[in-house]
């Protein structure tokens, strides 16, 4: 059995690794050290978590067991699982540790004796409302990312799902579980603790559904931070201090990831918090296609254009992760550096599906990080650009953000790649992106559209280079 003070001193430790793994992965220069670090601080959290217990007998055995067996269907998950899938992967993480705060709670209020939280009927108050909200908020977390995960991976429509008056049945049923947890700490009545649980579940339901395809990185990162406040919450149930460090920095670098994103897109914090954000008029969307003329060309066109630039800005987007084109990309940006063409890439901040997901695909094809630029760094010189090569990035290019308010994505901030002299738009055909709306970048004179796999269409232009 460890002492209490190497107990809380090996916490503190895996504590502080968890805030240099933080600190690590805000650059991709310093990502792996930060995972590294995190690993390390993981395994000391549990490893010093199971020691302390000082019970080695048939429970332990169990707990190694599901330990082993856990982390060894995670593994194979992560090592099979394709970089496209990495957004609904996570989705299905977050629902995970939704539902297993949802079962330690569960657990300390049938058997708080073994918690030292008290007797069944006579439940301390702070305890009480540690577990409510960490019940209650894990509830949220599960059924909420199971909504998202199905609607990354195409089971659901990525289209708002709305009905009148949500926002205020979402913001009842939250006045309702605070009313709940009040008089379950009063009266101590099982019903009560059950029936803030089902109410949860549903309001994880209604929080997402509303929320439309192009928002999804914010909903990812919203999830991460509600995944975390459960994980904190139980954790003071547990009174287990790594477990309240490590919630608490992912509820709050979730938020204020959150909170980034929101006000960089132009949209209401508390719209994400309450769901709804991305809900539009449907007939919007609807409206049928007006025929417009669209310029397309091969990869002999773009070759020609692209060697004869000046500077080329690569704009990846979702097209990128499906066709797995940034090797063949980095490839062919290589053989234009070689002709004296200056090469960078733009990156939105919601490009893919979560947050990260472009910068990520990139690192895994050795593109130079001096070379990846965020929207604020680079979005001035598409007005000097001789090309822009689009790569199956439609919302965050689409410049009706700016142009019609009555866009489900207005006011979102995007590339401004119609700026640039010529735009060389890879993708397999005129549909909307993940918004559900037509991109006006389609029909300008200046756009040259590439209807081809995103790899195909890069690997036979580097051919054609």
């Amino acid at each position: 059995m460890i002492s209490a003070n190497l107990l809380a001193l090996f916490y503190l430790i895996s504590g502080v690794l968890f805030i240099l793994a933080l600190r690590g992965l805000s650059s991709p220069e310093t990502s792996r050290q930060g995972n590294l670090f995190g690993i390390i601080g993981m395994i000391i959290a549990v490893c010093v978590t199971i020691v302390s217990v000082g019970n080695f007998s048939t429970g332990f055995l169990y707990l190694l067991i599901l330990l082993l067996l856990g982390g060894s269907i995670g593994a194979f998950i992560a090592f099979k699982i394709p970089m496209t899938a990495m957004p609904e992967l996570v989705a299905g993480f977050h629902s995970l540790v939704g539902l297993a705060a949802v079962f330690v709670a569960i657990s300390a209020f049938l058997n708080p004796e073994i918690f030292n939280l008290g007797f069944p009927g006579n439940i301390k108050i702070v305890s009480l409302i540690e577990m409510s909200l960490g019940a209650a908020i894990g509830a949220i977390t599960f059924t909420g990312s199971i909504i998202a995960f199905l609607k990354l991976r195409g089971i659901m429509s990525g289209s708002p799902i709305t009905f009148t008056a949500q926002h205020y049945l979402n913001l009842t049923l939250g006045l309702i579980l605070v009313g709940l947890i009040f008089y379950l700490c009063k009266t101590q009545f099982d019903t009560w603790f059950w029936t803030i649980i089902v109410i949860s579940f549903l309001l994880g339901v209604l929080l997402i559904i509303p929320i439309g395809g192009a928002d999804m990185p914010v909903v990812i990162s919203m999830l991460n931070s509600y995944s975390g406040w459960a994980a904190a919450g139980i954790g003071f149930t547990l009174e287990n201090t790594a477990l309240i460090i490590t919630g608490a920095l992912v509820g709050s670098s979730g938020a204020i990831l959150s909170y980034i994103m929101c006000k960089g897109m132009n949209r209401s914090f508390f719209n994400v918090i309450l769901g709804g954000w991305g809900a539009t008029d449907q007939s919007s969307l609807s409206k049928s296609k007006e025929q417009k003329p669209v310029k397309s060309g091969n990869a002999d066109d773009a070759a020609f254009l692209m060697k004869n630039a000046s500077s080329v800005i690569i704009v990846p987007g979702y097209g990128m992760a499906v066709a797995q084109a940034q090797h063949a990309l980095r490839e062919m940006v290589d053989v234009l550096k070689k002709n004296g063409v200056k090469v960078t890439y733009a990156i939105h901040p919601v490009a893919g599906r979560m947050p990260g997901h472009m910068n990520v695909l990139l690192a895994e094809a050795n593109v130079p990080y001096d070379e990846v630029f965020e929207l604020e760094e680079i979005n001035n010189d598409f007005a000097n650009c001789d090309v822009a090569y689009v790569i199956g990035a439609n919302d965050v290019t689409n410049p009706v953000a700016k142009t019609d308010p009555q866009s489900p994505i207005y006011g979102m901030p995007i590339l401004d790649v119609e700026k640039s002299k010529s735009v060389l738009f890879v993708k397999r055909s005129l549909s909307p992106g993940y918004a559900g709306i037509d991109n006006d970048l389609f029909y300008r004179d200046n756009t040259l559209m590439l209807f081809s796999d995103a790899k195909k269409m890069t690997e036979d232009i580097i051919k054609s280079l």
